[in-house]
């Protein structure tokens, strides 16, 4: 059967209408033939070139753009025009281009949305379009979707709520799907629950993209997000539904509520809290210590926070402890300070991790007296690590870990230099979003970047591939096993906890291939296991590489 994307479909673009095709178009790379086949000859210059060529004069001209919201731009109008393009130099340049098309310059981007907005490249549900959620989604011109990536824009990284301007994340997190694990970009469909926006000055600019009005909130919202579950459901039925950046207030609801019912999860919470145990695995390599040994103090108790002490915990239960003995090596410092049992009006979510102690205020105090072998910052708050924690840090530990994972790099805890400076060259150091390597008494330091990019490509790729039917905490556990298994002893040595991003293509792989084994040995697809899953995984990468149409 042909389908659309086959030339041999009747209704397959010709002509002005081919090139306009972001999905179909070479540009200039159409062969002789396939221009006479396709009535396009005098519609290009007459020179053909390779895919390679075009690249290079695609990366000459993204040099020459000036900052790096111009070069985010560049790259979009470049998806908008050529999408197998796009992806082939991405692919070509991505330790260089993950910082743009993702942290931390998608922050920047989305707070410029409605400015920089040029064309549509994804569906927004509104409260205003309540109702009709399924006859919107069919107005997508792909019918065989895999991934949907769908944000309220409430939490956008560490700027809060950004509205409709938040797109810029499903957007960004779809593109890493594709360059990172090869999920074909027909695949994929980032959406925007567009309720409102509690950022008056978004309410104020008449350019602004999203509805002008404040956040929905209680029944309506919960019934939009029911509605949009459901219509899902019936549209595109083998579709993974991705949370991404949904406030404290409903993102751990949202997800107790439909993890059980939908194949979903929330890349905040268990995305972000697999790539953080991979990172302390790799840690713990370099203190030779145990999991079992550490206390981890973490700075905030949001989504992130909470949800890499859930995922900690459940790796201590699989070395034997019970569950109420694994929270305890989990601390957690808010606003207010350490969260006690004795505190009152705390949230769910935190009481699993409020301890019987006295409350403590700062988290200089909380160092000195908890004597934590790691520090984890989640706060959103940037410079929050005081060189007297990381001093403190240091006193109590041979090799203190330190983690600064808040994006984009202006919300940093604690910057890499800092932290190398202060440890005097002893803290093993992450970061969510990237740093340049330090140098420090005449050894160099190459800071891990704890990028979600390292995970949820490859599970996303392992569920579809073994055509699961949920996505389970499970997975995200052993996603972290195995990224923490490819960080080489050369990586360590250089104080990297993760793998280069060069490699995140093998990564994904490695990952998808344990996911899917996990899914067919939990029973979680009605699909016949194959002999050879690492072949079945590789059929379900797509290449960015021009077709011949001819």
């Amino acid at each position: 059967m042909t389908t659309i994307h086959d030339p041999k479909h009747k209704d397959f673009p010709k002509g002005v209408h081919l090139l306009q095709n972001p999905r179909l178009n070479k540009g200039t790379a159409f062969t002789k033939v396939e221009r006479f086949d396709f009535g396009l000859c005098g519609l290009l210059p007459d020179t053909v070139l390779t895919q390679e060529e075009q690249s290079r004069r695609v990366y000459h001209n993204y040099c020459q753009q000036t900052n790096d919201l111009e070069k985010y731009v560049f790259l979009k109008n470049l998806s908008a025009r050529n999408v197998t393009l796009f992806y082939y130099v991405l692919q070509k340049h991505l330790e260089e281009m993950m910082p743009i098309i993702y942290t931390p310059t998608v922050g920047l981007a989305c707070q410029k949305y409605s400015v920089i907005y040029r064309q549509p490249r994804g569906l927004y549900l509104s409260d205003f379009t309540r109702g009709r959620f399924k006859s919107l989604l069919r107005n997508w011109d792909e019918e065989d979707i895999r991934i949907i990536v769908v944000t309220d824009g409430e939490r956008i990284l560490g700027l809060g709520d950004l509205g409709a301007n938040g797109m810029g994340i499903p957007e960004g997190k779809l593109s890493l799907y594709t360059v990172c694990a090869g999920i074909n970009p027909d695949m994929c469909l980032p959406i925007t629950l567009d309720t409102g926006t509690n950022n008056q000055d978004l309410l104020n600019d008449p350019l602004y993209v999203g509805q002008h009005h404040e956040r929905v909130r209680g029944k309506v919202y919960d019934e939009m997000v029911e509605e949009f579950f459901s219509a899902v459901a019936e549209v595109f039925p083998n579709a993974i539904i991705q949370f991404e950046d949904f406030g404290n207030v409903n993102a751990f609801r949202l997800l107790e509520r439909y993890k059980d019912r939908a194949c979903t999860f929330n890349d905040d919470i268990q995305g972000t809290a697999s790539v953080v145990l991979a990172g302390i695995f790799s840690a713990l390599r370099i203190t030779k210590s145990s999991l079992k040994d550490q206390r981890f103090l973490f700075l905030g108790a949001g989504e992130a926070g909470i949800g890499i002490g859930q995922l900690i915990s459940s790796a201590l239960v699989l070395e034997g402890m019970s569950p109420e003995e694994a929270r305890r090596h989990c601390w957690y410092m808010d606003s207010r300070g350490l969260v006690v049992s004795s505190r009152t009006n705390l949230e769910d979510r935190k009481l699993e991790f409020a301890h019987d102690h006295p409350h403590i205020a700062t988290l200089e105090e909380a160092v000195k007296i908890l004597k934590p072998t790691a520090l984890i910052g989640v706060s959103g708050i940037p410079s929050s690590f005081s060189q007297e924690a990381v001093e403190m840090m240091t006193e109590i530990n041979e090799r203190p870990i330190i983690f600064a994972l808040s994006n984009p790099t202006s919300k940093a805890e604690c910057t890499a230099e800092n932290a190398y400076k202060w440890s005097n060259g002893r803290c093993v150091f992450a970061s969510g979003s990237p740093f340049d390597a330090v140098t420090h008494n005449g050894k160099t330091y190459v800071p891990g970047q704890g990028n979600n990019a390292y995970i949820f490509p490859g599970v996303g790729l392992g569920v579809i591939s073994s055509h699961a039917k949920r996505v389970t905490d499970q997975m995200f556990l052993v996603a972290a096993k195995t990224l923490a298994s490819l960080v080489e002893e050369s990586d360590l040595e250089l104080g990297r906890v993760y793998p280069p991003l060069g490699d995140i293509r093998t990564v994904s792989r490695s990952i998808a291939i344990e996911v899917a084994r996990e899914a067919f040995d939990q029973g979680l697809t009605d699909k016949e296991r194959p002999d050879d899953l690492t072949s079945l995984i590789e059929r379900n990468m797509w290449d960015p590489i021009y077709p011949n149409y001819a």
